[in-house]
């Protein structure tokens, strides 16, 4: 008798089963924290467990085998070089599974599947964040393209409107003659 051996179908194909799984897994890493149904969360873990498990050693064979599993290479990336090392020392169970209450329009039960290690952001980084930003959007790119976009302002193309302006009102100064 086969009871509850293998895995959760969640009733998928298992094309659509495995984009799904694959997406969730990079959304996981991208994010370290993400909210979904409790039957999802239960399969994403698997994946993301076994794949953290071998971020722990940075080798190309283990690159390999994760990239089939994760396309996004900044992702993958982040995988080997912040989140293996930073699970270096725990012998498994990186992530956990929070329970939120029920979806409001079908009552599934949702969780909030995130990394052991996740620390919420708090008000000091979220400013540190929005400062940066404005740094960036304010600071110029190079006093030579500066230099360059001043020169082709429409400061010229203001002179002809001017001349074409000054002859109309000379034309229609003479025309009230």
């Amino acid at each position: 008798m086969n009871n509850k051996t293998g895995f959760n179908a969640l009733s998928r194909t298992s094309a659509h089963r495995r984009a799904m799984s694959r997406n969730m897994v990079t959304s996981l890493f991208r994010f370290e924290r993400i909210t979904t149904t409790s039957a999802k969360a239960k399969e994403v873990r698997k994946a993301a467990e076994k794949l953290i498990t071998r971020s722990k050693e940075d080798t190309v064979h283990n690159r390999r085998i994760a990239a089939k599993f994760i396309q996004d290479e900044k992702i993958l990336n982040k995988l080997f070089t912040e989140l293996g090392p930073r699970m270096k020392d725990r012998n498994g169970g990186y992530t956990r599974i929070m329970k939120i209450g029920f979806r409001q329009g079908d009552a599934a039960d949702m969780v909030i599947l995130e990394l052991v290690d996740y620390k919420l952001p708090t008000a000091d980084d979220t400013a540190e964040k929005t400062k940066k930003t404005k740094s960036k959007k304010e600071a110029p790119a190079s006093s030579e393209a500066s230099a360059e976009k001043q020169k082709k302002t429409p400061a010229k193309k203001a002179a002809p409107k001017a001349k074409k302006t000054a002859a109309k009102a000379d034309e229609s100064a003479e025309s009230a003659k």
